[in-house]
């Protein structure tokens, strides 16, 4: 069933492979929780006293809320997920209509956390690139950093789209967009010792077009990838999510002085509604300025930013 699943997502809800995924993996959760609950898809039209009704549905989101503290954009994905696999059931002739009463929780309009480049700087310091897992995930980082990459276009990078000579490299974002992205000399630096010393002794004599390689030769997974920022974070004491580097990328450049369309264009936004909400977290920093260094005028007092 969630192989039949996976095939409407992608080809009749023209989800993109990692969206899908991502529904799947929501589902499969789903589906254990009834096996625990022995609760069963019933037939459409055919009685069944423990047949799925939206009571239940409000339950499982309940039970994932308290058992993995989801904040609302995470209940919301949930609920998208649980409202397309309801669809998918209809067309199947089993359990309709249990999702299609969930609402989903509106989001608070909350800014993306974002670090300061020392910050940064003092993060990637604490790698250790004598070894070579050490070298691939600095190199990994100070792109991600360098370009603003997602995690996802970072892993699906191939040795034949990262451009040296010209600091750009070719990436496929969401909906399979390609872009083409700019790095810094840093990244230069970063890459050409990983693509002489590191990457070959990860590949072996194995095959492989990725760039960015795990220690089996394999290309790096996102796991992987989220995993070994982790821990480097905690040290560091950062935040751990490594979108926080992207974050960080689109703040300073608008920091610099460039541009909205510009930086909607290197972040590859689809509406720059999305870019917009970085342009907030600029003037955030000017007012925890204004807070810090002229506190006697206490003009902020009872005033609330739009």
């Amino acid at each position: 069933m969630l192989e039949r699943y996976h095939s409407h997502l992608i080809a009749l809800e023209r989800r993109a492979p990692l969206s899908a995924e991502t529904y799947c993996y929501e589902i499969r959760r789903f589906l254990n929780w009834l096996e625990e609950e022995e609760l069963s898809l019933n037939v459409v039209g055919v009685p069944n006293g423990n047949s799925l009704g939206v009571s239940d549905a409000t339950r499982y989101l309940a039970r994932r809320r308290e058992a993995d503290g989801l904040d609302s954009r995470s209940v919301a994905k949930a609920i998208s997920a649980l409202r397309s696999f309801s669809r998918f059931l209809e067309d199947e002739g089993i359990s309709a209509g249990f999702a299609s009463l969930l609402e989903i929780p509106r989001r608070p309009d909350r800014l993306p956390e974002v670090n300061r480049k020392e910050d940064v700087d003092r993060l990637l310091s604490l790698i250790e690139t004598n070894s070579i897992l050490g070298l691939r995930n600095r190199t990994l980082y100070e792109l991600i950093y360098s370009a603003g990459l997602r995690i996802s276009e970072a892993v699906a990078l191939n040795t034949a789209d990262v451009f040296l000579s010209k600091n750009l490299a070719r990436v496929k974002g969401k909906g399979n967009k390609e872009r083409l992205v700019i790095f810094g000399a840093e990244a230069v630096f970063w890459l050409k010792q990983y693509i002489a010393e590191g990457r070959p002794k990860l590949l072996g004599i194995r095959n492989s077009r990725a760039l960015f390689l795990s220690k089996s030769g394999k290309r790096l997974s996102r796991k992987g990838v989220w995993k070994n920022y982790s821990s480097l974070a905690i040290r560091a004491g950062l935040s751990t999510k490594l979108h926080t580097l992207r974050h960080s990328f689109a703040t300073e450049l608008l920091a610099g002085g460039a541009d909205l369309r510009s930086v909607q264009e290197l972040l590859g936004h689809a509406e720059i509604s999305t870019t917009q909400i970085y342009t907030h977290i600029d003037s955030g920093r000017l007012r925890d300025s204004h807070r810090n260094y002229l506190p006697k005028l206490k003009s902020w007092s009872g005033v609330h930013a739009e």
